[in-house]
């Protein structure tokens, strides 16, 4: 998905940070480097790269729930860069929090929009743990998609090649496969809209014919008229300056904004300072 032509969003972000990862190194100043949901770390490369040529050496913690995907990534990075320290946490991205308190100075990374992907309650939810757990001058690193023209957002995912489409429809494959469920995918499609209200994609699954879907492991069974659809993913899109906002009551002010020619991603570089909750 991420090399399709209308996903903008990767290689957009990509090119943010090739312009700017030196300028956070100058602000933040020496830091372990706690990336959320790293998966390949690719991008996050570049960040390194620029700690190391100004330090000398980083510590780097990647935290994903995919065990195989931080093998794979903390074994290339240790051999492109024997200079960093590689500690990798199979974690959720709470559980991991905790962790922080341990090694400030910090700079949390958390790229590919992927704060976009968490409703209002769940985000006010992350904000609040993150800035329990971090201290006052650490830093955190955000990638966000921005609104835009709501063509363009459709097509990044609803692609030309059923990429995306492969992708939804795949959940319920693993269904069939975990949960014995004994769906006919070949009967769903995949559907994806902008919610003007809401600012966001919602991606559904719709059910071309009616069908039973089995939950086998909790002895339950759950039926679906043809028409019916089923939400599987939202992806919100912001506005730099109502995002900002509403990260300053959880004690986060934005340093810096660098986004792209166009202004369709941006990444923000927040810091962690005193507010009232810390004086309590």
């Amino acid at each position: 998905i991420c090399d399709l032509p209308e996903y903008y969003q990767t290689r957009t972000e990509a090119s943010i940070l090739r312009g700017c990862v030196h300028e956070v190194r100058e602000i933040t100043g020496a830091a372990t480097i706690v990336e959320l949901g790293s998966g390949s770390s690719i991008k996050t490369e570049r960040i390194l790269n620029a700690y190391v040529q100004r330090d000398g050496a980083v510590s780097y913690v990647p935290v994903d729930v995919s065990a195989s995907a931080l093998e794979h990534a903390s074994r290339a990075l240790s051999k492109r860069h024997g200079e960093a320290q590689i500690v990798a946490v199979n974690a959720t991205y709470e559980d991991a929090f905790p962790l922080l308190e341990a090694v400030t100075p910090t700079l949390v990374v958390f790229l590919g929009g992927t704060i976009g992907n968490l409703n209002p309650r769940e985000g006010h939810r992350f904000w609040s743990e993150a800035a329990r757990s971090m201290s006052p001058g650490d830093f955190f690193l955000l990638g966000v998609d921005l609104l835009k023209d709501r063509g363009a957002l459709v097509r990044a995912y609803d692609d030309a090649a059923g990429v995306t489409a492969q992708f939804t429809l795949n959940l319920f494959e693993r269904m069939n496969r975990e949960l014995g469920a004994d769906i006919d995918v070949s009967a769903m499609t995949h559907e994806a809209t902008f919610n003007e209200e809401l600012r966001r994609i919602e991606i559904r699954a719709r059910f071309d014919a009616a069908q039973r879907i089995d939950v086998r492991p909790l002895g339950r069974s759950f039926d679906f008229d043809a028409g019916e659809r089923i939400l599987v993913e939202i992806s919100r899109k912001f506005e730099l300056e109502r995002l900002v906002e509403e990260l300053n009551p959880h004690g986060f002010v934005c340093r810096r904004v660098f986004t792209d020619e166009n202004e369709w991603f941006a990444v923000l570089l927040l810091e962690r300072v005193i507010h009232d909750d810390d004086r309590t």
